[in-house]
């Protein structure tokens, strides 16, 4: 009796279609089969809920990131309106400035492609360190011998030209004058923290005094940075002078970086011969090509001369 009324069962009103008394459950119309997927389509599970790990992180990333971002947006601001001062006789090229950018990216990727394969004496820590040592010893080298290109270039120019030359050494002057302060600044800051702290009596005073002069340093050592990025890129605004100064300065520059590594690394990077001399001279050699072309293209596209 239970295996006819299951034969008749009707969806629509649940009773046996031979009539009789009704069932005492309602089978459903589809009963499931053990290789055929059930007709229910579950709904989509809600996202999970995010792990406090992960909003402790972001909380921390809000909290100490997003304050740092203006500071080091003023740093940089700061930093290129004294260094990257526009002349009147700088000459803009965007041809130029465009494959400037590609070589730096070429000579960088060539670089970390020769530590990949061949290592370095301190590893990534050391490759970091030696970038931030160049980064500093550029501009030093700069003060120090870039007098010496200036003068000589001026002493090439012509007779008529000289005084013109030197009475346009203002700009660089100051240059100078801003990053030897900078220095400075960084220098007298730091040494006055660590002295503060050392001291045994008014150690309160001392330590607040010490906090707000670290703190200081959060927007100092970006300035510091990008202060040493843009004086050498510009080369102090020696354009102001000429317009083929940077490029000349430049082409010194990347030779005596490449001296003091060898002599600060104390010695030729890892690799077979081909790899080492590369890395050693590639650099210089690409940037004093690209330097002597764009000499050239200042002669020819814009009429730019050293001596007439």
């Amino acid at each position: 009796m239970a295996h006819g009324g299951y034969q008749g069962w009707s969806p629509t009103n649940g009773q046996p279609q031979g009539g009789g008394a009704p069932l005492p459950y309602a089978p459903p119309p589809h009963p499931p089969h053990p290789y055929t997927p059930h007709p229910y389509t579950p709904q989509p599970s809600p996202p999970p809920y995010p792990h406090p790990a992960r909003r402790r992180r972001t909380l921390w990333g809000f909290l100490f990131v997003s304050p740092l971002v203006p500071v080091i947006r003023s740093a940089r601001r700061r930093a290129e309106a004294l260094f990257n001062r526009p002349g009147a006789g700088r000459v803009e090229d965007r041809l130029v400035t465009r494959v400037q950018l590609w070589r730096a990216i070429a000579g960088a990727a060539a670089s970390l492609y020769l530590i990949y394969t061949y290592g370095a004496d301190d590893g990534w820590s050391g490759v970091a360190n030696d970038g931030v040592v160049k980064l500093i010893l550029a501009p030093l080298l700069l003060i120090l011998t870039g007098p010496l290109v200036v003068l000589a270039f001026i002493r090439y120019a012509p007779a008529d030209q000289r005084h013109v030359l030197r009475s346009r050494l203002g700009a660089p002057l100051k240059a100078v004058a801003w990053y030897v302060g900078i220095l400075t600044g960084v220098a007298l800051v730091l040494a006055g923290s660590a002295l503060l702290l050392k001291q045994n009596y008014g150690t309160l005073l001392n330590g607040l005094v010490a906090l707000a002069l670290l703190l200081g340093l959060i927007w100092l050592l970006p300035f510091l940075a990008f202060a040493s990025a843009y004086a050498a890129r510009y080369a102090f605004n020696t354009a102001h002078v000429h317009a083929a100064l940077p490029a000349a300065l430049t082409v010194v520059l990347v030779w005596e970086l490449m001296i003091c590594s060898v002599a600060l690394e104390g010695g030729l990077p890892h690799g077979p011969p081909a790899a080492q001399w590369g890395a050693i001279l590639g650099g210089p050699v690409s940037v004093t090509a690209v330097a002597l072309w764009e000499l050239h293209r200042m002669r020819t596209r814009h009429g730019v001369r050293i001596r007439t």
